[in-house]
């Protein structure tokens, strides 16, 4: 607050400097026209108060280029009272600030090339098989949220508060929503003061159920004045470039800290590249600011969701300049808007890292083939653009979302959260559907390369199931994940299983070893002669499944 006050003061001061002429006669009495101490004093507290009501109110970073428009209009007025030499100098005044405004204010004319720079990915192909031993963190937020709202009850003294803004995170090597609680007004907090605490839910389990976490914040997003935690942030940090909104991370101790990403304008006041993060204690209000590199392990989303698709605006959109994006927009692609956080959805990879996903696609309308997707490690800020083969045409996340729409056109239920994964060697648009009130019905899973291959069902890994033996009844190569090994076996059958499925047949087939194994006899058409008793040489990934997809079969027994 000091510090607030001495640069609403200092500004005052400056600015009364400016505005009060040194001399003002008048004609008739050929005498001062006015008090001048008593003049800068007035103009003095009278600017110093609105700035200190405007960087109060606005939580603005008070780097003293934040201040250009009043500097602006400050010389201006100084120019208007001025007289003799004493306006040409604040004319040349009011011309260095009338330049600087211009500077500020047409920085993204010319800094696109920066902000591209900033950002530019690394390119690869295709992000590496998912391990089908585990599984995704698909429990959609809105899903997440209903759920927690009908546990409410759990909070003490309920009407004072309301649910907070739903994250997604890691905690103890579980993937788990969080969502505090938050003042529901103004009053309820002079009454209460403090919130009582935070909910959790599984992220990948739909039938979990919340659970309410007791811990008590007085720093919070929906607290007033200095109890507000981005107006905490701002007091101890004046100077700081923030973006994004405040965030809840859960250490592993099960302890709440909202934190912030703080970072650089790229040009002038414009464009940003993320730094570190500052963190509160919410209940003490302990304070403490972090570069990207020393971030404590337990915090998953150091770069807000809110600067991972300002930059990938940037590059999306600034490949080849500013006006490019504006007229011809050569090689320009869109990042999607299908985002759960932001426009961009939180994942985690098989080893629990979280990154931000987002898809591209065309600025042409009428058209949902993507272009390519992109991974941001939600720690660092560094991503990796993946272009996807370029032999097939990718389809994008809403392309995917209007499919559901019309599968499940009587039901009227709709998708939400798509997410590009690698299954099996192919592509693969996984999606949560929800009844029109928000309720999880099934997983949705649709190859971006091939729509016509898709299936649904009730848990994400029942849909997996389902998935390879579509994508073998389809005539695709299903390659198993990242970790599986070919390998080979010779085997006796034991029992075998047979399923039509359009024009072909899966096999299923449980052998003397105990290990089962799957094959369409698209792939091996001899599999339909398989009986039991028959001794096989089978060719098949090691992914770990209950069923082991078949790549090659020799029955030994009939050949």
């Amino acid at each position: 607050m000091i510090n607030l006050l001495l640069f609403s003061i200092v500004a005052g001061i400056v600015s009364a400097i400016i505005i009060v002429p040194i001399t003002l006669v008048s004609k008739e009495t050929e005498k001062p026209a006015f008090n001048r101490v008593s003049a800068l004093a007035a103009t003095t507290i009278l600017i110093a108060a609105v700035t200190f009501g405007v960087y109060y109110v606005t939580n603005l970073d008070r780097n003293w280029t934040s201040a250009w428009a009043l500097f602006l209009v400050v010389t201006i007025a100084g120019v208007l009272f001025a007289t003799g030499k004493e306006r040409t100098v604040k004319v040349v005044l009011s011309l260095v600030a009338l330049v600087g405004s211009a500077f500020i204010l047409s920085a993204p004319l010319f800094n696109a090339d920066k902000k591209y720079s900033a950002v530019e990915m690394e390119q690869q192909v295709e992000i590496k098989a998912f391990d089908e031993t585990k599984t995704p963190a698909s429990v959609p937020p809105k899903f997440a949220r209903n759920k927690m709202k009908k546990a409410f009850g759990q909070v003490p003294n309920t009407s004072y508060y309301e649910l907070g803004h739903l994250q997604i995170q890691k905690v103890n090597d579980k993937f788990v929503y969080i969502a505090p609680v938050e003042f529901s007004g103004l009053f309820k907090w002079w009454n209460g003061k403090t919130t009582p605490g935070y909910f959790t839910m599984s992220a990948t389990d739909s039938a979990d159920n919340p659970k309410f976490v007791k811990t008590e914040m007085a720093y919070t997003p929906s607290s007033f004045f200095h109890k507000q935690v981005e107006r905490h942030m701002r007091m101890e940090y004046p100077d700081l470039i923030f973006y994004g909104d405040v965030q809840l991370e859960i250490d592993d101790d099960g302890h709440p800290h909202y934190i912030r990403s703080y970072g650089k304008f790229i040009t002038a006041r414009n464009g940003f590249d993320v730094q570190g993060i500052v963190m509160v204690d919410p209940e003490t209000g302990k304070t403490d600011h972090f570069a990207i590199a020393d971030i404590p392990e337990y915090i998953d989303g150091a770069v807000s969701p809110e600067a991972v698709s300002l930059q990938n605006s940037y590059f999306g959109n600034y490949i080849h300049g500013f006006w490019n994006s504006i007229v011809g927009k050569k090689d320009v692609k869109l990042p999607s808007d299908e985002g759960t956080e932001a426009n961009v959805s939180p994942v985690f990879d098989e080893n629990g890292h979280m990154y931000y996903f987002t898809d591209f696609t065309s600025p042409k309308e009428e058209v949902d083939s993507m272009l390519g997707y992109a991974l941001t490690d939600g720690r660092t800020g560094e991503a990796t653009y993946y272009t996807g083969n370029l032999e097939e045409s990718y389809m994008d996340s809403q392309g995917t979302l209007q499919i559901i729409e019309k599968k499940f056109i009587e039901k009227k239920w709709s998708g939400e959260m798509p997410v590009l994964y690698n299954f099996y060697g192919e592509a693969s648009w996984l999606t949560p559907v929800l009844d029109s009130n928000g309720f999880l019905q099934n997983y949705f899973i649709v190859s971006a390369a091939n729509p016509e291959i898709s299936v649904f069902a009730n848990s994400p890994n029942e849909a997996l199931r389902l998935y390879k033996t579509a994508l073998q009844r389809g005539g695709s190569t299903v390659d198993g994940s990242s970790d599986a090994t070919e390998e080979k076996t010779v085997a006796t059958v034991v029992r075998v299983y047979k399923e039509r499925a359009g024009d072909f047949t899966i096999v299923s087939i449980l052998a003397e070893d105990g290990k089962n194994y799957i094959v369409s006899t698209e792939a091996v058409p001899l599999a339909i002669y398989i009986e039991e008793g028959d001794r096989l040489s089978i060719t098949y990934l090691a992914t770990g499944e209950l069923f082991l997809p078949v790549k090659e079969l020799k029955n030994s027994t009939i050949e």
